[in-house]
């Protein structure tokens, strides 16, 4: 019977001791029985390195040492990662039991893949879910549109990685995205309908959360990129207005969840005239920029708690009938 194939977790660390046992718990719990664990840590002065120091001894290597980001992490990972497969889980994210066997099976069952992946929850501080990001089957051209993937439920081929090159460290917010394309250049990447396997913690030192704003400048910018970029053409250059419209559709998201809805309202009018289609996918979005621009933030957080509460009741329930 032939050895299961070597899979390469990597988890970038950062003053994250709050979540970081959890997340590394989450991995090494697994049932797969071929895992490579590497973490990355980037200096941390809150206890992380204790942590990361408990579990040295079932961890293929770690490091706690400055760098220059997330991506430059990440990438110091995907260095020393010799698996087969490969994907990164940061450090306040968590793997759902039975991850790592179901995205190896997708990866094997569709070898033209260069990654697989799956719906992701969000769950809160306490580990609560609220809220599940659905995607779909989606190929380069729609991950050109702005589609975008929850980055811990992608498992890559490390082969496809190695021929499209690592993160590029010039982006902070986007990263993820901006290799999925490239991964995506070179094959249809597929979507498991209904599998769940990670989360992603939202709280107030979440880069989306703390840090919002900075997305819209890297999604303009990635946008440009794309429409330069030799290996995008010349689907790109058809698809133009629908590229720069999902731009700034993924900016007014953004702006938004950074309480600027005028600055995001701007950029879903943006969106509505290059592609109004692209712009209404978040309709709901735009409504709540409207409101919260006219004063009524108040009733759009009472509506959030109410979707957040039913999801949760939802998510406890189907819980409890396991």
């Amino acid at each position: 019977m032939p050895e299961p194939a070597l899979v390469s977790i990597i988890t970038p660390s950062y003053n994250q001791a709050a979540f970081l046992e959890q997340t590394i718990r989450s991995v090494l719990e697994q049932n797969y029985p071929s895992i490579e664990y590497w973490v990355v840590d980037g200096g941390s002065s809150d206890g992380s390195v204790e942590i990361i120091r408990r579990y040295a001894g079932r961890l293929a290597g770690w490091v706690s040492e400055p760098d220059r980001g997330q991506a430059d992490a990440v990438n110091k990972g995907f260095a020393r990662a010799t698996g087969e497969y490969i994907a990164w889980l940061n450090s306040d994210d968590l793997y759902y039991p039975g991850a790592l066997s179901e995205a190896v099976r997708a990866l094997e069952t569709t070898p033209q893949a260069p990654f697989v992946f799956s719906d992701v929850e969000s769950i809160d501080e306490a580990g609560r879910a609220f809220n599940r990001m659905r995607y779909g089957d989606w190929g380069l051209a729609d991950l050109m549109r702005f589609q975008i993937i929850g980055q811990p439920g992608v498992f890559m081929r490390r082969s496809a990685l190695l021929e499209t090159g690592f993160l590029d460290t010039s982006y902070h917010y986007i990263l993820d995205h901006h290799l999925w394309l490239r991964l995506a250049a070179l094959g249809r990447p597929r979507y498991v309908p209904g599998a769940l396997w990670a989360a992603a913690r939202a709280h107030p030192g979440a880069k989306n959360t703390a840090q919002a704003a900075g997305f819209a400048p890297e999604a303009l910018r990635l946008a440009q990129w794309l429409l330069e970029d030799p290996r995008f053409q010349p689907l790109a250059g058809q698809m133009r207005k629908q590229i720069l419209a999902g731009a700034h559709r993924f900016s007014g998201f953004y702006l938004a969840e950074a309480d600027q809805p005028k600055a995001a309202l701007r950029h879903y009018a943006r969106s509505f005239g290059l592609s109004p289609a692209a712009a209404l996918q978040d309709w709901r979005r735009v409504f709540s920029a409207l409101a919260n621009a006219a004063g009524l933030s108040a009733l759009q957080e009472k509506a959030r708690q109410a979707r957040r509460r039913r999801y949760q009741k939802s998510a406890d329930g189907k819980q409890s009938n396991r």
